[in-house]
């Protein structure tokens, strides 16, 4: 179990998006929950989200995969990292070194990206916009970071799939080595590159942008078939100047515009669902054949668990617990099932072996959707 050495509200407190900072030995005595032949591994698979980024000589190539064997059989000895986003998806044991940071709100975690670099590798200065914890596995990097994006920085395309900027002035200028771990709030260029083979861990928190927002909501609309209405005003009457918009009607077309995110239930509703799903692909497998209830709470009955797909989201608002949403669905549950929507929202698994038959149906159905499964 990976343990921080550092309070995380002081950590909130004095640096989240606010200033970037190194923390030596951020975990104590940390080991790798991966191997490099294991991270190889996840890269040859179709679903899994991978990059190889190469920079020997200066000369910025960039792949995306799945790879294959021979791939790996053509590597230059330096200059080169494999990259796998949302690896906390895929591989159980790399899920576990986000645990201790699972007290900041999880609809802000995005993944855990793994990178595996040889010498001189890494994908050049660039700059985020989001906040990242940078966990130094086995090997070394160099890392520089810069002071905070106003403008001053020129972007360079050394490659038409790397968005990189020039050169900059760095603030930040340090080796890490295992366990250290660099934070990065949104805005601030910077660039590391592999001493020696390594492994380096980012978790990474983002919220949507308010585009994101306003076209998300859009799309929520037109899903619920929501404001399917006309401008309706039977007092219309003439005007001297046929190419205007009067003040009137620009008031009755924003007030349609503002109707539904004046509606306080629709925006929660779009909100948590927006919120619950993540970008990236889960690992969700449809059990064949299905559970029965009676299977489901003969197994709890028994002492057994069933636990969340790594990655999977379940969200409730803080004034309505017992409405849950799960990977873009809403569940309506009763009152009495608080205790099971607590195990849903904030842990990893489901224990009870007297839940009641409403549990377990409600249990049953998220089952038999893949959200949860049993080993």
């Amino acid at each position: 179990m990976y343990k921080l050495t550092f309070s995380l509200d002081d950590f909130l407190s004095n640096y989240w998006q606010k200033q970037p900072t190194i923390i030596k030995g951020g975990f104590a005595n940390f080991q790798d929950p991966i191997t490099p032949e294991e991270l190889a591994g996840l890269t040859m698979e179709e679903e899994i989200d991978s990059r190889f980024v190469s920079n020997l000589n200066d000369n910025w190539s960039a792949e995306h995969g799945p790879f294959d064997q021979q791939k790996f059989e053509t590597l230059a000895p330096s200059n080169w990292s494999f990259i796998v986003q949302a690896a906390n998806h895929w591989h159980a044991g790399a899920a576990e070194l986000v645990t201790p940071f699972k007290q900041i709100p999880q609809w802000l975690f995005d993944d855990l990206m793994i990178s595996y670099s040889v010498e001189g590798g890494g994908v050049g200065p660039h700059i985020d916009q989001y906040d990242v914890f940078i966990i130094q596995g086995m090997g070394k990097r160099h890392w520089r970071v810069g002071a905070k994006d106003t403008g001053q920085y020129k972007e360079t395309q050394r490659h038409e799939a790397l968005r990189q900027i020039e050169s900059f002035d760095a603030d930040i200028d340090q080796v890490l080595e295992p366990g250290d771990i660099l934070y990065i709030p949104p805005g601030f260029p910077h660039d590391g590159y592999a001493l020696e083979p390594s492994l380096s861990y980012s978790i990474g928190f983002r919220s949507p942008k308010e585009q994101e927002l306003i076209s998300n909501f859009a799309d929520y609309v037109l899903a619920h078939d929501m404001g399917d209405a006309h401008m309706h005003k039977p007092e219309l009457g003439t005007q001297a100047n046929q190419g205007e918009i009067s003040t009137s009607d620009l008031d009755t077309l924003s007030a349609m515009l503002r109707a539904q995110l004046d509606n306080q239930t629709i925006v929660k509703d779009f909100i948590a669902c927006m919120l619950s799903q993540s970008r990236h692909q889960l690992n969700i497998i449809e059990p064949s054949p299905k559970w029965t209830s009676e299977e489901v709470a003969e197994h709890l009955a028994n002492g057994g668990e069933f636990y969340k797909v790594s990655g999977l989201r379940a969200l409730i608002h803080e004034d309505e617990p017992n409405v849950v949403y799960i990977n873009g669905e809403v569940f309506k549950v009763p009152e009495n099932l608080t205790p099971l929507v607590s195990q849903l929202t904030n842990t990893e698994q489901v224990s009870d072996a007297e839940l009641s038959p409403q549990g377990v149906s409600l249990l049953t159905d998220l089952i038999n959707k893949g959200y949860w499964y049993s080993e």
